[in-house]
């Protein structure tokens, strides 16, 4: 069998540089090299070299979080150079990183989400209306960005401003939502047009952090990740249709991660990432691994689902 040869892209410009780095250096180690040639380019130094390269190039697995990487931009890259990739194009990428559009998609599908109010940049904070409206605690988060950057629960009026304030380092515009109380679980979903939904899991952050912040979700043994979660098979079967309709719902491809927060029998759903973490012990491998996929099967698998994507909606002569 002939090697593929594979692009490689990890790092990039976001805020999550670090965690995209880490990722994808244990996705270099995993991928096997009897069956790819490996090429890795960095899009803060290497862009000129994979767009002279394109040619040579089968595949490319995109290792990047955030925006600048998850957002659509350089799929829309890869897809004028004609190079496959694993997940979501251009729409469901853009869509999924916004949350606000996903908030009006999910709504639309019929999903459960939290009521929320937004902020711009520039605007006044009422904190007493926004807290009369939607009670507290409150999340407060970006809407472009993932890994929980810039975001706070604000359990004080007096405190809101001071989270919308954080929220504004990382974007223009704010998302203040009523705190839902439950049983957080995420979900992943693997396949093109047939779609399989991955095992639930059940995410415990540690007692020091108020929720499943950046440091909870990569500092080794923060938090407490049980897959499968400890709900009933009815229960679990309502989570993967609902990360299902979510998958759906904002055009993405290939695979996806729901985070989702079970409270009196009703999913509520938080958001959709379309490039989860590709470490060996990230959530969805972990979820790929108690269906039986190990993480090199798993890689083996977004690379034909990309692929096959490619030739199905390519429109070039």
């Amino acid at each position: 069998m002939q090697k593929k040869t594979i692009a490689l892209i990890y790092g990039g410009i976001s805020s999550e540089r670090e965690v995209s780095l880490n990722s994808g250096k244990q996705v270099l180690d995993a991928l096997d090299k009897d069956k790819y040639d490996i090429m890795s380019y960095d899009p803060k130094t290497d862009i000129p070299r994979l767009v002279a390269d394109a040619e040579k190039i089968d595949c490319a697995l995109i290792i990047l979080h955030g925006p600048y990487g998850e957002d659509g931009t350089v799929q829309g890259l890869l897809d004028l150079l004609d190079i496959p990739y694993q997940g979501s194009g251009v729409l469901g990428s853009a869509v999924s990183m916004n949350k606000l559009l996903s908030k009006h998609l999910y709504q639309r599908a019929g999903l459960n989400v939290p009521a929320y109010v937004l902020v711009g940049r520039g605007q006044s904070v009422d904190a007493a209306g926004i807290v009369a409206q939607l009670g507290l605690p409150l999340v407060v988060k970006p809407v472009e960005t993932g890994s929980s950057v810039g975001m706070s629960i604000v359990r004080a009026a007096s405190s809101l401003t001071a989270g919308v304030e954080k929220a504004f380092d990382f974007g223009v515009t704010a998302m203040i939502e009523a705190y839902i109380t439950g049983t957080e679980v995420t979900c992943g979903v693997l396949g093109n047009q047939d779609l399989e939904a991955l095992p639930l899991i059940e995410i415990i952050p540690g007692d020091k952090y108020e929720f499943f912040d950046y440091e909870a979700k990569y500092r080794p043994g923060a938090t407490q990740e049980i897959c499968p979660a400890r709900i009933d098979a009815q229960l679990t079967r309502k989570g993967q249709t609902c990360a299902i309709a979510a998958h759906k719902a904002l055009y993405c491809q290939g695979y996806s991660r729901t985070d989702m927060i079970l409270k009196d029998n009703e999913f509520f759903i938080l958001e959709t990432n379309t490039i989860p973490g590709m470490t060996a012990t990230s959530l969805f491998p972990q979820s790929a691994k108690a269906a039986g996929i190990s993480f090199g099967q798993l890689l083996d698998r977004l690379i034909a689902l990309g692929m096959a994507a490619r030739r199905r909606q390519t429109t070039r002569g």
